[in-house]
Parts: C-alpha cells; structure tokens; sequence
C-alpha cells in the first residue's frame, strides 16, 4: 500500500520522534489516513491460536537444518534435549517479560520497548544489534540457497552432464537467484506479499521435519553413519548454545503480536508463547534427534547436505528451502533498513516533509548497498556454521540480555513495594543478562580463535 505524500495527511499521526517516522514511512501496514488507535484496533486484533501461529512461523525456519549439527556438538541427544529444555525456561520467560514491559511502557515494537524502558544508549545498541543480526541472517541465507541449489541440479541431470560447467557453479547460482528474484522482492516499500508466503513456509519447515524423521526411521542403504557419542562436556554443550538461540529467536518479531491480540494481557500471552515454544521443541528436537543419529557425528552444519542428491523426497525438501529462504530475504532486510532508517533520522534530526522527499532514493540506495555486501560476503564464506555461531550469538542477546534488562529496569522503578518478589525478579534479570553475554562471549572468542587457527 503506498504512503500519501500529502502533508495534510500526516497531521493526525502526531509523531515527533524522528526514529517513529522512519517506522512509519517503511510499515508495510500504513494506512494513507490518519486513524484513531480505537479504530485500528479491532481490524488489527488476534485471537490467542492465531497469535500462537504467528509466534510458530517467527521462530522456525532455516535455522532447523544446523540442529543436528547442534547436537552433535553437544555430545548427543540427551545433552541436546537437555540443553534446549535449559534454555526453553529462558527463551519463554524473555517472550512474557517483553510482554510485560510492552504494557508498561506503550510502545509496539522491540526496539522501542527497549528504548522507553532502559533508556536512549541501551535503545541504540539494541538497533544496532537488530540491524547487525539481520545482516548477518541474510548472509546466511544466500549461503543457504547455493548449497540447496547445488544439490538441485544434481537431482536435475543425475547423469552428471552438466558438472563443472560455469552456469552451475555454485557462486554463479547464488548471483542469479540474487539478482533475479530477491533483489526486485527487496527494493519495494511494501512487504505485505509476504503473508502468501508465510504459510508456504511454515509447510517447508513440517516437511524438511517429516522427511529427517522418515529417513531416519526407514534410512537408505548408502547412507553409512558416523560414530554416534555416548558421553558428552558442559564445554561441549555450550557450543550448541548458539544454534538453538537461532533457531528459537522470535522475540523481535513478537513484541508487535502481543500489541495485536485481542486481550493484552499477561496470562493469555504467556499460555500463547508457551504452547509456541512446546511446538517448536517438538520440531526441533524432532529434527535434531533423528538427524543426528541418521548421519552421526559425520552430520553436515546443514543436514540436508548429508543426504544423496538424486534423493526425490530430500531434493524436494531443499526446493521448499529455497523457496523458504528466498521470501525471507526481504523481510529480514526489511526490518534492517527500516532501523538503519531510525538510526539515520534520529542522527539528522530530519522532518517527515524532508524523509518523504529523499526516502525514495534512499531507500534505494540501502537496499543496494545491502544485498551487494551481503552477496559479496556469502560468497566467500562457504561454512554456514561459522555464520550461524556468530548471529546466534547476538540472537542470544535478544532473547536474555534485552529482556532481562528491562525487567531489571522496570522492577527498579517499582520503588513503593519491594517484597520478596520483587527481588527474586530482579536476580532473575541479572541471571538472563549474565547468561546472554556469557554465550555472546562464548562465540565471539570462539570466532577470532577460530579466525587464529585458520
């Protein structure tokens, strides 16, 4: 839907803040005319099972591949099952406390939350971040897509009469899906396409489930399995930390949904975030078990390089991949810009008669600038396991450190009824913030030794 340039339009949005503006200038869901919050309400509402999809489709998606991997890493199933249940504590108690702040501070999106609850520097790093792990994400992503394509045309021409010729390369590949399809789904100021795919993403995420599970039950007889451990290291189970905190990061993304339910309230919010949480265990640990002990410790970071590639059911898989991964290109790099957008507004000091004249333009130009970098990037950083380590590092700064630091924030302006409570909630926070920066800690040191040895 396009954005009126009228000014006469903008007269009863009523937003002075400068990083606002960009929000409203970039939403997809902008209305040409000005509403009361009272009107906009009611279309806007979700009821609880529709919140719970919503929350579902946010957490999964590419990041289910490396799980495997993850266990593998954490020295087994029972590590790996044991680890996730750890965390889970963690990752639902971040979706209520962000529920909770939302409420207290009436802002409707992640950063703004922050922003309103801990203040403008905190608020600041918190963009940054966002804009950082997106970018990384969409590194990922291309990574992701030459390494479902290779295997695509080996399903293609199983004869082998196509290979190392130069229009199946691998970068080759990743350049044209890039250029011919994701960078014209990029560039528009709109992303509301994007609900059509939702769903057909959601259905990839279930098959890619299905397809791990079946093989693994009724496995094919050239699939030879590495050794499967039988013993595992805290040590070793802290190297998984940053995949899960991938796989399972929807918090960014869940802040606007609770200000779309039907009842903002924190006990249907909680019961929401719960049961999406439960299902999303359910398809990661069903992944993660019967992939891991199909292929081992011999496992690939995706798990689908870890099958034949004449496999039908598995070639299929990686087209639901792709087309998974493609779509969600543009919304990661939607929500980037749009904060890049914030940050370069606030800085500036900009009017919105001044941003709606130039955003065009720019809007152009960051889009550029991105997806080349981006591009560029993914196709000299052929292990995907690197990437993840990294952004899943900072997706544990969504989930722990944020959150924890608002609920430290908000409790502390509680200043009339200090009970034991009160206190439990804050040693709660500090225990989130301090486990956020461990494993953020843990794979930025991991990364540079990594860079060291190499």
């Amino acid at each position: 839907m396009a954005i009126n340039t009228n000014m006469d339009d903008w007269g009863g949005v009523g937003c002075n803040d400068s990083g606002e503006r960009a929000w409203l200038l970039q939403s997809p869901s902008m209305e040409s005319t000005p509403q009361q919050e009272s009107e906009r309400r009611p279309g806007a509402s979700v009821s609880s099972l529709g919140a719970v999809f919503i929350v579902v489709n946010a957490a999964l998606g590419a990041g289910l591949l490396n799980f495997p991997a993850a266990f593998n890493m954490a020295g087994g199933v029972m590590a790996g099952v044991m680890l996730q249940m750890f965390m889970l504590i963690f990752i639902i108690s971040g979706l209520v406390i962000l529920g909770y702040c939302c409420q207290v501070s009436n802002e409707s999106n992640y950063q703004e939350v922050v922003r309103a609850t801990c203040g403008k520097l905190t608020g600041v790093l918190c963009e940054v971040a966002i804009a950082v792990y997106t970018f990384g994400t969409c590194i990922a992503f291309f990574i992701v897509i030459g390494d479902q394509l290779d295997r695509l045309i080996a399903v293609a021409f199983p004869d082998g009469s196509v290979s190392g010729l130069w229009y199946t390369d691998r970068k080759f590949t990743i350049v044209v899906t890039a250029v011919m399809v994701i960078l014209p789904l990029s560039i528009p100021k709109e992303i509301g396409f994007q609900k059509y795919a939702s769903a057909l993403s959601v259905m990839g995420t279930w098959y890619v489930t299905i397809v791990v599970i079946v093989k693994y039950i009724w496995p094919d007889q050239e699939i030879m399995p590495g050794i499967v451990p039988s013993s595992s290291t805290w040590t070793a189970a802290f190297n998984a930390m940053p995949t899960i905190c991938f796989g399972f990061q929807c918090h960014v993304s869940c802040v606007p949904v609770f200000n779309s339910m039907k009842t903002k309230a924190l006990k249907p919010w909680g019961l929401v975030v719960t049961l999406s949480m439960i299902i999303c265990l359910f398809v990661y640990t069903g992944t993660g078990v019967c992939g891991f002990l199909t292929f081992g410790s011999s496992v690939s970071q995706d798990v689908l390089m870890s099958y034949p590639s004449d496999d039908i059911a598995v070639a299929i898989a990686r087209a639901f991949i792709v087309v998974c991964v493609v779509t969600s290109y543009p919304i990661l790099h939607f929500c980037g810009r749009a904060v890049i957008e914030g940050l370069w507004l606030r800085w500036q000091g900009e009017h919105v008669e001044v941003c709606v004249r130039r955003e065009q333009r720019r809007r152009i130009l960051q889009t550029l600038v991105w997806f080349v970098v981006t591009l560029v990037l993914a196709l000299f950083t052929p292990d995907i396991g690197r990437v993840i380590s990294l952004i899943g590092g900072l997706a544990a700064c969504f989930i722990f450190v944020f959150p924890g630091l608002c609920l430290i924030q908000a409790k502390l302006l509680e200043t009339d009824s200090r009970t034991a409570s009160w206190h439990g909630l804050v040693v709660f926070g500090i225990v989130m913030v301090t486990l956020g920066a461990f494993i953020f800690g843990l794979t930025t040191t991991n990364s540079i030794y990594q860079d060291v040895i190499s």
